[in-house]
């Protein structure tokens, strides 16, 4: 006998939503920050190439792809989800999504695997754009793709948290402006924390974006300022940490059901 109620997941419909959402402004989307990170490598590897020289045998050019990758990747992923959110509470939307028969996980996890879509397209355009400057050698692909999927975990999730927390634009905008965007900037994407004086190299090991590049970058070369399996696990913890509060919030229906 067949049950007279089925549950039926709405997860499928939003994550295609999400990523639809999206890819339908590519050009906004995706093509701009591609466009930005070209800008980068262009200035600062045409300004310091043969006068950095990172890594033995490895350019300044080569040095900066991966991390530029990675930068984009983050950023991407956590705009995707902030914007999301914010924008379906500010019109109303967002009550058709909760009416909808999801779990605070699948929601979690369709906007979040959106964020992951959305970061690695934008780092594969970055990448295939970048590599008409220079080569950087792909030594260990698997950790590539590994510390890609995880950063991108990670800075959707804390998306989806600016989104919960923030009421207007203008909040999520210090959100990211303050914190994400320092954090991605000052993490070894330019430089090896090598570099720096003792007390930022200090400072730096406690900024997680740092972990992420530089456990990326190792994919690449082999090289890194970090043991990879040290930059692992604290990334891995740190994804667990910003997974495990953003499902108690949307558990809770902090500033989402009002």
């Amino acid at each position: 006998m067949q049950p007279a109620f089925e549950y039926a997941s709405g997860f499928p419909t939003l994550l295609r939503k999400e990523i639809k959402r999206f890819y339908k402004v590519a050009f906004q989307t995706v093509a701009a920050p591609v466009l930005t990170a070209v800008l980068y490598l262009m200035i600062f590897g045409h300004v310091l190439e043969g006068k950095v020289m990172v890594y033995d045998q490895i350019s300044y050019s080569a040095f900066l792809i991966p991390g530029l990758v990675m930068m984009s990747v983050l950023q991407n992923a956590f705009a995707n989800t902030s914007s999301s959110l914010i924008q379906s509470k500010l019109t109303g939307n967002l009550v058709f999504v909760l009416l909808a028969p999801i779990t605070h996980f699948e929601f979690y996890s369709a906007y979040v695997l959106a964020s992951v879509f959305r970061g690695v397209v934008v780092g594969l355009g970055v990448l295939l754009i970048t590599l008409f400057f220079d080569m950087p050698s792909f030594q260990y692909p698997l950790w590539i793709i590994l510390f890609a999927f995880l950063g991108a975990a990670i800075l959707g999730g804390m998306g989806l948290l600016g989104g919960i927390l923030a009421e207007k634009f203008d909040q999520l905008a210090a959100f990211q402006n303050f914190l994400i965007m320092p954090a991605t900037m000052l993490s070894g994407v330019f430089y090896s924390i090598h570099s720096l004086p003792a007390i930022w190299q200090t400072i730096s090991h406690f900024n997680p974006f740092f972990y992420m590049i530089d456990g990326f970058r190792y994919g690449f070369f082999g090289i890194s300022d970090v043991s990879p399996w040290t930059s692992l696990a604290i990334v891995g913890i740190f994804f667990v940490v910003i997974s495990v509060i953003a499902l108690r919030l949307l558990q809770s229906g902090y500033k989402l059901r009002n």
